[in-house]
């Protein structure tokens, strides 16, 4: 058995290090690429969400270097992510493909057959065995936060374009091979370290939030690089969602710091229920930026999405009552990275403006990231 899983921004942090734990062999789905997009794109239909064709070609990719065995979470709501595994199972069935889909479905009805999923994929080891490792992952997760949010508050500070991109890519080697937790609490120490020590230069500050769809959010390479751009542009950047926040089914926010119910809240004028995804903390997460005196807010989600359509109906709405500019981006396969960067070229000098002429103190009350 050669287990493999779909990129999901640091996801394969978690996926590679429980797996390395406990013994199994495992195999990583090469970097995403175009190669990557044009294999989705080929065998998924044209009409389904931009994360099924991406993750699609993820699941090929890996097949081809010798994977048998896929991991993709499933379930159930308004939102099509429930139904990936089942549809992806189809169609590289269909395609020929020889494999295993292992959906891993967590709603309770659904629980006892995820355990036994699991337990084949453990492939004998203990259950203490397997929660040491999950724990253990999670806190190189956790860690892959906290320094992901450090890089987007000070990338826009760089002396040289690209230094603190090329400082993180050191800190995720770290984090990869650190193999206890005390070569954890190490590397946590080195890789601040390592990002503090790039040489920084005076830049006027603008803060631009991120919301949208998870993965689109999580994954760089389809959001085409949105928070580097942003960063390069002179912008402060914080996302509304970081992996561990998805990993947890409590709500609470440990990079952020705030509950999902608290972002439900400040929806709850324009959005008074779920809509599946990540809509409602779309619309939520834009208010929280504004009282956090952010200068704009940038949407991403991709085509066809509907949670993030219905949240790109109404963030006009949010935009106009609070005077804070909104700048959806929707992505798919068709998307040209000069289009998105000259959108977001503008987008940044038109925050710019809004904060010369309001004159606000730039401080913000955000938790320090570490």
């Amino acid at each position: 058995m050669k287990i493999s899983w779909p990129h999901m921004g640091s996801l394969e942090f978690v996926m590679g290090s429980v797996f390395e734990e406990m013994g199994v062999e495992y195999v990583l789905p090469p970097p995403n690429s175009q190669r990557t997009l044009e294999l989705g794109a080929r065998h998924g239909p044209e009409f389904a969400c931009f994360p099924l064709k991406t993750t699609l070609g993820n699941f090929i990719e890996a097949i081809e270097n010798g994977a048998d065995t896929l991991i993709m979470v499933a379930g159930r709501g308004p939102c099509r992510f429930g139904f990936y595994a089942e549809t992806q199972r189809r169609i590289l069935a269909d395609a020929g493909y020889e494999f295993e889909m292992v959906p891993l479905e967590f709603e309770p009805s659904k629980i006892p057959a995820t355990l036994r999923r699991l337990n084949r994929l453990k492939q004998g080891k203990s259950w203490i065995s397997l929660y040491r490792a999950i724990k253990f992952a999670l806190s190189k997760a956790y860690l892959i936060d906290r320094l992901e949010r450090q890089v987007l508050h000070q990338r826009y500070l760089d002396r040289e374009r690209g230094a603190t991109t090329a400082a993180m890519k050191r800190c995720y080697d770290l984090v990869w091979d650190a193999g206890t937790y005390a070569d954890l609490a190490r590397v946590e120490e080195e890789a601040f370290a390592l990002l503090h020590s790039v040489p920084r230069g005076e830049r006027e500050e603008i803060k631009i939030g991120i919301v949208g769809e998870f993965y689109l959010v999580l994954e760089p390479f389809f959001n085409l690089n949105v928070e580097e751009q942003l960063g390069d542009l002179g912008a402060f950047v914080e996302r509304n969602i970081y992996l561990t926040d998805w990993l947890r089914p409590s709500g609470e926010r440990p990079v952020l710091g705030h509950h999902e119910h608290a972002s439900e809240r400040l929806a709850n004028p324009y959005l008074t229920h779920k809509v599946g995804g990540e809509g409602i903390f779309s619309i939520g997460d834009t208010v929280l930026y504004n009282r956090l005196g952010f200068d704009g807010v940038v949407q991403l989600m991709p085509f066809t999405c509907m949670p993030e359509t219905i949240a790109k109906s109404i963030l006009p709405l949010v935009s106009r009552d609070l005077g804070i500019p909104v700048l959806s981006l929707v992505i798919d396969e068709m998307t040209g990275r000069a289009g998105v960067a000259t959108r977001l070229e503008a987008f940044t000098d038109l925050a710019r403006f809004r904060r010369r002429a309001s004159g606000r103190d730039p401080q913000l009350t955000l938790q320090p990231a570490f």
